[in-house]
């Protein structure tokens, strides 16, 4: 597919960003770290979860602290995966899988404020809250720039989450306990250079057979569904067998692309 020329410097932007950029953001790894330890609660986490951490990372031949992190969400099988990589490696390990909590709405993209869906598509970690109504919070960029393209243009909606609490209208909660977990690897992910921590959220685990029936059946009800789902399938596939990010972008119509 022709990308228009106005559309090719946010597409390129875009594949960096999805890559997990490197660059360095101007703070040392212990002042981003000691910077969020200013706050009680994250003081407070990394006292309870850090050395438990450690010991994790060790046990599976893991550097800490790490390097890269990458997160993916299934919304059917309420699973988050945490993925990680070693100094210098060029695939991830899989670090640990989160049990969603608590699930609004139903399979497909967000597509406007209030309709209490959980987004699906590729995003990354904009923000640290570490003073959240729902104990601890990482944010996320819905919308996107393809969210830009194909939601509602007056109310996309917006303040999307991974949190603690387990309590949800659209985001995405996990256990105080593993928020805290999630926030440390966040921290130290962001304080060593990566800017944009990518989080990628599928409506399913395309190799599950329960799954796949699952959605089959809802293609039948809504089969607008199924191509936006069958175009995410390519990244999962692609990370499946290579446990590397593709490159991604987006179209003048708002269609992720992958390379």
């Amino acid at each position: 597919m022709t990308l228009r020329r106005s559309n090719l410097f946010s597409s390129f932007l875009w594949l960096i960003l999805m890559l997990g950029s490197q660059a360095v953001i101007g703070q040392s790894q212990n002042s981003f770290v000691e910077y969020q330890k200013t706050f009680a609660r994250v003081s407070k986490a990394f006292y309870n979860k850090e050395d438990t951490l450690k010991k994790q990372f060790a046990a599976k031949k893991l550097s800490w602290p790490l390097k890269q992190l990458y997160i993916r969400s299934f919304k059917y099988n309420s699973d988050l995966q945490v993925w990680v990589k070693n100094e210098g490696a060029d695939t991830f390990t899989l670090f640990k899988t989160y049990r969603i909590c608590a699930l609004a709405g139903t399979m497909g993209p967000k597509r406007m404020e209030g309709d209490y869906q959980v987004p699906e598509g590729f995003y990354y970690i904009n923000e640290f809250n570490a003073n959240s109504q729902y104990h601890l919070s990482l944010g996320l960029n819905y919308p996107n720039p393809s969210d830009k393209l194909l939601a509602d243009d007056m109310k996309p909606g917006g303040e999307i989450y991974i949190h603690g609490s387990c309590v949800t209208v659209g985001c995405i909660p996990i256990t105080d306990p593993q928020i805290e977990e999630l926030y440390i690897l966040s921290t130290y992910a962001r304080a060593a250079g990566q800017e944009f921590i990518p989080v990628h959220i599928f409506p399913i685990k395309y190799k599950d057979a329960r799954s796949i029936e699952y959605i089959e059946k809802l293609y039948d009800g809504d089969p607008g569904l199924k191509p936006f789902a069958m175009n995410l399938k390519k990244v999962y596939d692609f990370f499946e067998e290579h446990k590397k990010l593709p490159v991604v972008a987006i179209s003048s119509k708002g269609d992720y692309l992958f390379y």
